[in-house]
């Protein structure tokens, strides 16, 4: 398969750009900092300096992938950005910055990605969402520019399933619960989570390859704890 992961220099994108380079797929991973990954110099890996806030850096991330292959199977909306402030204190440009990660890079990659999706194989968008952003979940203070974008990826989730239905493209979205990330730690300083990035990247690798089989358009928290 072919496999476009973004955020994948640390976290679960990291461990899942492991799991899907080791199981020989040819793997895209569009990531601001690319040390820990250039060092694995695999086979089928391919590292793509992107600043995903940045509409023109997308764009040249897509051409390089249009250049080296000819269609995606599977792309995973990872790479997140988190403020943790009182809502009183965030400032306009945080707010931007969380939503530009978080929202309008999925969109705008997989609206230039779509050429390249459900031509010559079934084709599974994934995005990352939290349990945070899960409608009826429990909420906390300081992460509402966070959740409220996680929230919003959601709603897209269920958007870009309906366009995309007749056109051999599924799309779903995982909301993650807690799990022992570096991102994790600043949102919750001190908390230890259940959930090991390998792990929660095990899930997302096998959902990534068969959830289409039996989910199109949901929303599915993957949470076994929330702090």
């Amino acid at each position: 398969m072919t496999i476009v992961i973004t955020g994948a220099s640390r976290g679960i994108g990291f461990e899942l750009a492991n799991l899907c380079i080791g199981h020989g797929h040819q793997v895209f991973c569009l990531t601001r900092h690319t040390d820990s990954l250039l060092q694995k110099q695999a086979p089928g890996l391919h590292v793509i300096k992107t600043d995903l806030a940045d509409e023109k850096s997308i764009a040249v991330a897509v051409q390089q992938i249009q250049k080296a292959a000819g269609h995606i199977d599977v792309v995973v909306n990872n790479a997140g950005s988190l403020v943790n402030k009182p809502f009183a204190e965030i400032t306009y440009a945080e707010l931007e910055q969380v939503y530009k990660v978080n929202v309008f890079a999925p969109f705008k990659l997989v609206q230039l990605l779509r050429p390249m999706l459900g031509h010559t194989s079934h084709a599974h968008v994934v995005n990352i969402s939290s349990i945070g952003g899960f409608q009826g979940s429990v909420k906390f203070p300081g992460l509402s520019a966070y959740s409220s974008s996680k929230a919003a990826i959601a709603g897209l989730t269920e958007c870009m399933a309906e366009e995309f239905k007749e056109q051999n493209i599924t799309v779903n979205c995982l909301a993650l619960g807690a799990v022992q990330t570096e991102m994790l730690a600043e949102a919750f300083p001190g908390y230890e989570a259940p959930v090991t990035p390998l792990q929660m990247a095990e899930y997302i690798y096998e959902f990534a390859r068969t959830g289409h089989k039996y989910y199109n358009g949901k929303i599915l928290p993957v949470s076994l704890s929330t702090p």
